[in-house]
């Protein structure tokens, strides 16, 4: 490491308050699955933000936009109706069951606006008794108060508290735990398809159907949080269709922008028509140039050949995750869906990580042992081909 690029990271950590521990490298810039640090190092980028860059550093299609239409407008009221805006808003409900969006700037404010779209939709339906939700153990759905208080990291965040009230959880994939929890009060429940910071565990389909039918029989608003399995990150544009349900709000962000700021919760009509002016709103939210990228972000996602190609180099990374794990005695978990795996191994998580950086390819953890994978959903076999050579060499010389 240079002196330069440690002045850096002494003078980053010294300036901003410290919500993570710094990384040993800084990075310059990116083009695809790779980004290069001040060194002139490079990295194949399966961390891209935690699941963040959709189509890669840099995409073309996103840059073009962004020039295009901040020479034009980047911001106004969000009562005004837009162009980009409706763009976006037309293809996010034209390719899913929703009816209705909520543009916001991230996956905890898609998450906030749901919960609030939701009691709002149970106290006029159901009365103001009816405000309880049910979460999950292992869940995380962002740290703003109302996400975090239905994030089971709050039992061990005290110094926090106290968090809004009327908030129980189950364990996951157990539904007998969520009925032991409902009654008349119970306004939501709220669930990923794909528990991210739980390990990268997903649901079953029984689970997740049993929990549509006792939504349906309670008259209960059901929330998929689909921030980080989203958004074509499982080989689907939406995560609902491959678990064989459909929620009644759904909340997106990550990549949706593909590296830009955006989130949105979307919302069948009889529960999203429950927000009316005055109950919600946003400074930044649904602003032009947002909504713009993430038009062009779901309008490649789109193309013919896209998804399918998230499936195809999905099974070419598990088989070889498979194949190394049967050649080693150091894997001992593979889980998750489409280019969303974790990976758990004999190996320290944070030693694992630095070991994998040091050998040029980026991670990020899931939980407290488990390596997390997200690459490019524009990645090819041959980039996941590298990604399992570093993986191999790395288990071969970590003990």
């Amino acid at each position: 490491m240079t002196d330069s690029t440690q002045n850096i990271i002494n003078e980053t950590k010294n300036l901003l308050i410290e919500t993570y521990a710094p990384q040993p490298v800084v990075l310059t810039h990116g083009e695809g699955a790779y980004v290069w640090d001040t060194d002139g190092k490079k990295y194949l980028d399966f961390a891209i933000g935690i699941a963040v860059a959709s189509l890669g550093h840099a995409p073309q299609a996103v840059l073009k936009t962004i020039n295009d239409q901040a020479a034009k407008m980047m911001i106004c009221q969000a009562s005004y109706a837009t162009e980009p805006k409706l763009c976006a808003a037309k293809l996010l409900t034209e390719n899913s069951c929703f009816d209705r969006v909520y543009f916001c700037n991230s996956g905890t404010e898609s998450v906030e606006a749901a919960l609030k779209c939701a009691r709002k939709w149970a106290y006029d339906a159901k009365g103001e008794h009816c405000n309880e939700i049910i979460a999950f153990r292992n869940s995380f759905h962002g740290r703003t108060y109302g996400a975090a208080s239905v994030t089971e990291k709050r039992m061990s965040q005290p110094y926090f508290g106290p968090y809004i009230p009327g908030v129980h959880f189950a364990t996951f994939n157990d539904l007998d735990s969520v009925k032991a929890l409902v009654s008349e009060n119970t306004a939501a429940i709220i669930v990923e398809p794909i528990q991210g910071e739980g390990g990268l565990t997903p649901a079953t389909q029984d689970f997740m159907k049993g929990l549509r039918a006792l939504c349906d029989a309670h008259k209960i608003v059901f929330i998929l949080d689909e921030v980080q399995a989203g958004s074509g990150r499982i080989g689907t544009l939406f995560a609902y269709p491959q678990f064989g349900i459909e929620p009644d709000i759904a909340c997106v962000a990550k990549g949706l922008g593909a590296g830009f700021p955006v989130g949105a919760m979307l919302a069948k009509e009889e529960v999203g028509r429950a927000i009316v002016p005055g109950t919600h709103g946003t400074t930044f939210g649904g602003n032009p140039l947002a909504c713009a990228v993430a038009a062009t972000v779901l309008t490649e996602m789109l193309k013919k050949g896209f998804m399918e190609n998230v499936q195809k180099v999905s099974a070419y990374f598990v088989e070889g995750l498979k194949k190394i794990q049967r050649d080693s005695n150091k894997i001992t978990d593979i889980r998750g869906m489409g280019l969303m795996i974790g990976v758990d191994t004999t190996i320290e998580i944070k030693q694992f990580m630095r070991a994998l950086q040091k050998n040029g390819l980026l991670t990020t953890q899931a939980g407290s042992k488990t390596l997390r994978l997200t690459p490019p959903l524009v990645i090819t076999p041959a980039h996941a081909q590298e990604a399992l050579d570093i993986l191999e060499k790395t288990l071969r010389e970590e003990s």
